[in-house]
């Protein structure tokens, strides 16, 4: 009888260390300051993150959101999404000029994923080709600054 409470009790305090809260991710986040014109950067931006499949819009000089990147074309998009989860990222960024020729970049994503029709959407470490080093990487390259 002792053996079996002692094991119920064991049991009972490793399941509630288990539970809990997840911990949030850390932010996929890049703060940089460029070598380049404010226009110069905003147009590199602009153009990666449009190639890179996402619906790029300018709240204002100074800032942007897109909106969810573009998985997969065609017309089972949503039921892939819905079925079987993936991983979708948008990216917010705000430039400033700092002086005529540098301008200072922070550029953040956000992932979120699921792994099926039950799961709900959920935050995700980004996948590598959308993570906020890579995009800062291509940025640079578009403004030849590698």
């Amino acid at each position: 009888m002792i053996l079996r409470t002692a094991f119920l009790l064991a049991t009972m305090t490793l399941g509630a260390g288990c539970s809990g809260a997840p911990h949030p991710l850390p932010a996929d986040l890049v703060e940089t300051r460029l070598a380049a014109p404010l226009d110069s950067v905003k147009t590199a931006l602009t153009q990666v993150l449009t190639d890179g499949g996402y619906e790029v819009d300018w709240k204002n000089d100074a800032s942007l959101e897109t909106g969810y990147r573009e998985e997969m074309h065609g017309p089972w998009n949503w039921l892939y999404r819905w079925r079987f989860g993936t991983i979708k990222s948008r990216v917010n960024a705000t430039v400033a000029a700092t002086d005529n020729h540098n301008t200072a970049l922070k550029l953040e994503v956000q992932s979120e994923g699921k792994d099926g029709i039950f799961t709900s959407w959920d935050q995700v470490p980004s996948a590598l080709p959308q993570s906020a080093n890579n995009q800062l990487r291509l940025i640079k390259n578009a403004l030849q600054l590698l």
